[in-house]
């Protein structure tokens, strides 16, 4: 991608990708410091904050519930691994079933009116792209 518009970079983002701005990177870090067994309920709980959040979405929860997703739909079939740098470096558990539908709720509230991640992407060039790799990463969860 050419160089990111002002807006982008105000945000701590750098390209469309999952894990390309500073929340995302942060909330892998999180991950990684979490124990091995807590990291599933760290991803459960950015989903479920996000899902059941009836106000103005914060951006950085929604980074959070984006990175959670990417990740959940890493381990599926047609899903693509996270590769990045700023991903987590620790292993991630196998998860649960149940959080393929999670992921896929909150990619709703991110993508929904009242969510300022959604905002903010589309006040730049690059919304609908962003937006499309939203979709493609729900159509993964929903396989």
């Amino acid at each position: 991608m050419s160089e990111a518009p002002a807006k982008i970079t105000a945000m701590g983002t750098w390209d469309v990708g999952h894990f390309d701005n500073d929340t995302a990177a942060d909330f892998s870090g999180r991950l990684d410091d979490a124990a091995e067994a807590e990291r599933e309920t760290v991803i459960r709980t950015a989903l479920t904050s996000t899902i059941e959040s009836d106000e103005y979405l914060d951006s950085y929860e929604a980074c959070h519930a984006v990175a959670s997703a990417a990740l959940i739909a890493a381990q599926l079939p047609g899903g693509t691994p996270v590769t990045t740098a700023y991903g987590p470096k620790e292993p991630l558990p196998v998860f649960s079933d149940d959080l393929k539908a999670l992921a896929a709720q909150a990619l709703d509230r991110v993508v929904a009116p009242e969510s300022e991640l959604a905002e903010l992407w589309d006040e730049t060039e690059y919304g609908p792209q962003w937006r499309q790799s939203v979709a493609d990463l729900k159509a993964v969860l929903l396989t």
